[in-house]
């Protein structure tokens, strides 16, 4: 997820599984930030008498499962859309923020685009005329947003969905939960449109109305759930390209993001997605992350001896290797972080700034020139399957946390209360990411960010 601190990033590779099952008729075009698409839908009904009738707002047709968790397309499915092409951007320091017109007529509200989480949510506030224009959205301003019925499917499962507690309070649906940091986000279910111009149009997606979370920005929750957003809006693929960010102080860069087709997609290199059948069995495992066939880690030209399988989901599912836009760095579990930072002590353990923890995470740390530290560490790579490489140049090894005090940008997962190891957006500079949800796959291509594409 993100927010403006690290661990609230890492927080949100959180444990979703909604399911639903859902009839109904319903509006459709498509969704996104502002360039072009053209999708047409059958209008939908979203009031209560609907809802009893209907029994929920998105049918199972138009909301699509995972491929390998239930993959189906119910009796007399509607024929798939056509395909999205839309290109927009987004400002990068901690996470990749994207600027979201919601609502009719819209209003641009700030939401982190994370693939580690499912549920998409906004700040709702009712705005003053007094006050100078906020980044939250207003409801009552909107004359497509609904709330969501008690009795809709998505409100009330018939499988209890614990990883996203909803109840009915006042005929509102509510949901709540707490992140691995103790953050809460609660708030009410609630269907809007995501309007990209006044000719494109998303159909009415269901997403979390809060006023509690304590964050500035939203999140566009962009993981392979079924509330997810690009599962609501049926979108085949995107991508983004992360910025470098650099220079104190920093200014913020300008990446780019896609949906749909990536003119420079011939460029990339791909991995396959990972996906495990027995999920049941396996507690610790979240079956709607990305999750990557990871293989070893390099530094400064040498494999360090790692087994494979410690990037592959135990019998509890730890060990599970995600790449998550959400999270800021990227964080090993014990027996892959103690071998990296076995090497980096090796190697420049002199200029260790002692004791120093960065946001109760990062321990490889240093005073000094950055250059210099880089170099004695050398470069790094983590290895995936198919001679798929992410490199880290020596230069960008280390991240200016503050203060003159540089971090190699890795943590110990278990720092965070998690098993899992996670590829955070820090390593994802300078590169493209495209996630292909119908192949199952992820590619990676390295790229000028900075520039516009």
């Amino acid at each position: 997820m993100a927010s403006s601190n690290s661990l609230f990033l890492i927080c949100l590779v959180f444990f979703y599984f909604i399911h639903l099952s859902c009839t109904e008729t319903e509006t459709r075009n498509t969704t996104s930030e502002s360039c072009s698409i053209s999708l047409s839908y059958v209008p939908l009904s979203l009031n209560s008498s609907s809802a009893s009738s209907q029994g929920d707002p998105h049918p199972s047709s138009l909301v699509s499962s995972p491929k390998g968790h239930g993959h189906r397309r119910s009796k007399g499915a509607a024929p798939s859309s056509p395909s999205i092409h839309y290109k927009s951007s987004f400002r990068y320091s901690m996470a990749l923020i994207v600027s979201i017109p919601i609502g009719t007529p819209p209003q641009t509200v700030p939401m982190v685009l994370d693939t580690g989480s499912q549920l998409s949510w906004i700040q709702c506030q009712k705005k003053s005329p007094r006050k100078s224009p906020t980044t939250s959205f207003d409801p009552s301003l909107s004359s497509t947003f609904s709330n969501l019925p008690c009795n809709s499917r998505v409100c009330m499962p018939r499988n209890p969905d614990f990883t996203l507690p909803t109840s009915c309070e006042n005929n509102l649906c509510h949901y709540s939960y707490f992140y691995a940091d103790g953050t809460l986000a609660d708030g009410n279910l609630v269907i809007d449109k995501l309007r990209l111009s006044p000719s494109q149009t998303t159909r009415p997606l269901v997403l979390g109305c809060t006023n509690s979370s304590g964050e500035a920005q939203g999140i566009l929750g962009m993981n392979l759930g079924r509330l997810s957003f690009p599962s609501q809006a049926k979108i085949k693929k995107f991508s983004y390209c992360v910025p470098l960010r650099q220079g104190t102080p920093r200014v913020t860069p300008i990446g780019t993001f896609y949906l749909g087709k990536n003119p420079n997609s011939h460029t990339f290199k791909y991995v396959n997605l990972l996906s495990f059948p027995q999920i049941q069995s396996m507690p610790n495992f979240d079956p709607l992350a990305y999750t990557l066939p990871m293989t070893g880690i390099m530094i400064a030209g040498k494999k360090l001896s790692i087994p494979v399988s410690v990037f592959r989901p135990d019998a509890g599912g730890s060990g599970q290797t995600m790449i998550d836009s959400g999270t800021q760095y990227t964080f090993l579990v014990d027996e892959a972080y103690s071998k990296v930072k076995e090497k980096v002590v090796s190697v420049a353990g002199r200029r260790l700034k002692p004791g120093y923890v960065h946001g109760g995470s990062l321990d490889m740390c240093f005073d000094g020139n950055s250059i210099e530290i880089g170099r004695l560490i050398g470069d790094m790579v983590f290895q995936f399957e198919n001679g798929v490489d992410i490199l880290i140049n020596k230069e960008r090894v280390l991240d200016d946390v503050g203060g003159g005090v540089h971090c190699v940008g890795i943590g110990r997962s278990s720092l965070l209360g998690t098993s899992s190891n996670i590829i955070g957006n820090f390593h994802q500079q300078s590169r493209w990411v495209e996630f292909d949800l119908v192949g199952r796959k992820v590619g990676f291509g390295a790229a000028n960010c900075s520039k516009p594409p």
